[in-house]
């Protein structure tokens, strides 16, 4: 039973869905959909009951106190909405949680019902996936999607992926059965530096939402944390000659895939997007370029891990003389040249 119940008229709604796990690299797009909550207030109206979709062996419950008293959080899915004002309001429909352990046709099944009762009018699933990309260069962000016309002209690349999938692609394929418009949105994480959290994977997610809705997102500390994490990483690279030899070799490989896209055309696209950001950007602080997104220079100190107490990044780990272990993510088919071997472990991020 789907219950709506105090939640109001929404506005030219959107859904914007993540899930931890084997979708979500680094944790950069569940924490992106997080971010959205935080920053907009977003208030939970809905959640998928826990014990029709989650196996709590793999995903187990957590025991907190609260003035004394002991609770438990059970691992679901939640919904919430945020309202966006300005000059065009238009409502976000959040949907944060874990990947589910079984019943996936059921589970998207339930998510299209609330999608269908609050008139969302597109679905965006954000997901990441490690890569052998360098992390001293802007993240690569794919956006994919089934259908032909949306892809037309929203300038998306038409899904051509075959192999493994996680809930992403399901609840994609879910969408576009059901005839709701539908885009996935993924980035790739680094392989050799892949433990979460990525805050400049997160932002690149945000900056191509932003462009893809035509919206404002603040950003807040992100700019700042991803510098700190860039420059966190490329001191830690610096003390190990095989991993600074290793983003040598990476960048390399990405400069010369990119040269075939530095056409008119392109540099044109990149101008516009510029000025629009300008135009919805204005009062950017210090550090960010118009729109609210970080630069690539600056200093900062490290990014503080607080789940874990640390003060930078953990170490990257050795590149391996093959590709990174695990299979093929689901964009592979959609990303330039230098991600077609974008790789994806197949345990939670």
């Amino acid at each position: 039973m789907i219950e709506l119940a105090g939640v109001p008229e929404l506005i030219d709604p959107v859904m914007v869905a993540a899930f931890e796990g084997w979708n979500d690299a680094g944790d950069a797009a569940s924490t992106a959909v997080a971010h959205l909550d935080r920053e907009w207030k977003g208030e939970v109206f809905a959640a998928l009951d826990a014990e029709d979709y989650y196996d709590f062996q793999v995903n187990r419950p957590t025991v907190w106190l609260d003035g004394g008293v002991r609770k438990i959080t059970w691992p679901t899915t939640r919904l919430s909405v945020v309202r966006i004002g300005g000059d065009k309001p238009r409502d976000l429909v959040l949907v944060r949680g874990i990947e589910p352990s079984m019943r996936w046709r059921s589970f998207c099944n339930e998510i299209l019902g609330f999608a269908h009762e609050l008139g969302v009018e597109m679905v965006v699933v954000l997901g990441a996936l490690l890569g052998d990309t360098p992390h001293t260069r802007p993240v690569p962000v794919s956006g994919v999607t089934s259908d032909p016309d949306l892809a037309r002209t929203m300038d998306l690349e038409e899904t051509r992926y075959e192999g493994p999938t996680g809930i992403v692609g399901i609840l994609q394929e879910a969408c576009t059965h059901a005839g709701v418009p539908a885009v996935s949105l993924w980035a790739a994480v680094p392989h050799y530096v892949s433990q979460p959290p990525n805050p400049k994977a997160t932002m690149a997610l945000l900056n191509r939402l932003e462009d893809l809705l035509g919206l404002r997102i603040p950003l807040g500390e992100l700019p700042e944390d991803a510098r700190a994490w860039q420059l966190g990483v490329d001191q830690l690279a610096a003390e190990d000659s095989e991993v600074a030899e290793y983003v040598q070799t990476l960048e390399e490989a990405r400069d010369t895939a990119e040269l075939p896209e530095a056409t008119g055309e392109a540099i044109a696209r990149e101008f516009e997007r510029y000025l629009r950001r300008r135009d919805i950007g204005q009062g950017s602080g210090p550090g960010q370029a118009p729109g609210g997104h970080a630069t690539e220079s600056g200093d900062a100190s490290y990014l503080r891990d607080t789940s874990s107490g640390r003060t930078r990044p953990p170490k990257p780990s050795r590149p391996e003389t093959g590709p990174p272990p695990g299979t093929s993510g689901e964009p592979t088919q959609e990303q330039p040249s230098d991600d077609d071997n974008d790789s994806e472990d197949s345990s939670e991020d």
